[in-house]
């Protein structure tokens, strides 16, 4: 795997934070959650963080349905939230009894269906490995197993004529992509970009070591390449289908645990900056911040 270092001036968003997640461009204005202030924020015109709503059993994940209404991961509870009109929290699902673990990030189509993955197995207590599935909701809250067989589903995008779903499995080595039928369900797993598969190895430490990439947060840029956090290696990586590796963002010795392409023209990349994933220190430190820098690329009108 070739490594093309690109040097980016970077500027700092905010900070002062614990572990920020599931960054969205949203209608002018930068979105994101921070895990240990259980918030979901919005930055404002004066560049300031606003805490919209919290989330008790820490927001993840985020998305808007078609009439603007907010969706937002609640990991601990494994459920999906809806942000009301007039300010009220509300569940949108349960999704309890298809995860195997925490639920995570979140991709929210343009016609409402949610795609929802999940740790499969307790990440932070070091369980061994499991794979686990990716949750389909849909616009009325009903849910359906839609994928199986995933190694930590992690950040999603849906390619902008809403056909294809990429998504990062962070212990897998890979990212993969389904096609998205007429229902919502997807077809069969095929590669976006893999570096040798890791097989049903339970020991977390082994399969990190064997990985060449451990890729969280995605974002689809208008060339189809995405951009992706490869959190261990401290850096922000942008890369062909098919695994070329076109552009890299050192963050030494930060750790990059997700992305978003937004901006007025879609060509600043957002970058969640943290020392590590600890949930102990990061929860005890405010050493949480969102970067971010200008790209040659655009989105692809997409999450």
């Amino acid at each position: 795997m070739s490594k093309i270092m690109s040097k980016y001036e970077i500027s700092v968003v905010v900070d002062g934070f614990h572990y920020l997640e599931g960054p969205r461009w949203h209608k002018g204005a930068l979105w994101f959650v921070d895990f240990y202030t259980q918030g979901v924020y919005r930055v404002n015109d004066q560049g300031v963080a606003e805490k919209i709503v919290h989330v008790e059993q820490q927001p993840s994940g985020l998305g808007w349905l078609p009439d603007g209404r907010m969706l937002v991961v609640s990991m601990k509870d494994r459920k999906v939230l809806r942000l009301e009109g007039h300010g009220e929290l509300v569940v949108h699902a349960d999704i309890w009894d298809h995860c195997a673990g925490h639920t995570n990030d979140m991709v929210v189509a343009p016609n409402g269906n949610a795609y929802v993955g999940n740790f499969g197995f307790d990440l932070m207590s070091g369980a061994d490995h499991k794979d686990a599935a990716l949750i389909l909701v849909k616009v009325d809250g009903s849910s359906q197993v839609v994928a199986e067989g995933l190694s930590f589903p992690n950040g999603m995008v849906i390619s902008a004529d809403q056909k294809t779903l990429i998504v990062n499995e962070l212990f897998g080595n890979r990212i993969s992509q389904f096609d998205i039928e007429e229902d919502g369900s997807l077809g069969e797993r095929r590669d976006f970009a893999s570096f040798g598969a890791l097989g049903d190895e339970p020991n977390l430490g082994s399969r990190i070591g064997q990985a060449k990439i451990l890729p969280d947060g995605l974002a689809l840029d208008a060339e189809g390449a995405v951009w992706f956090a490869d959190t261990i290696n401290h850096r922000a990586v942008r890369m062909a289908e098919g695994g070329e590796i076109l552009e890299v963002i050192d963050t030494d010795p930060e750790g990059v645990f997700a992305v978003a392409l937004g901006g007025k023209e879609g060509k600043t990349l957002f970058m969640c900056a943290a020392p590590d994933w600890d949930e102990a220190s990061r929860k005890s430190e405010t050493k949480g911040r969102m970067l971010s820098t200008q790209v040659n690329v655009g989105h692809a009108d997409t999450p």
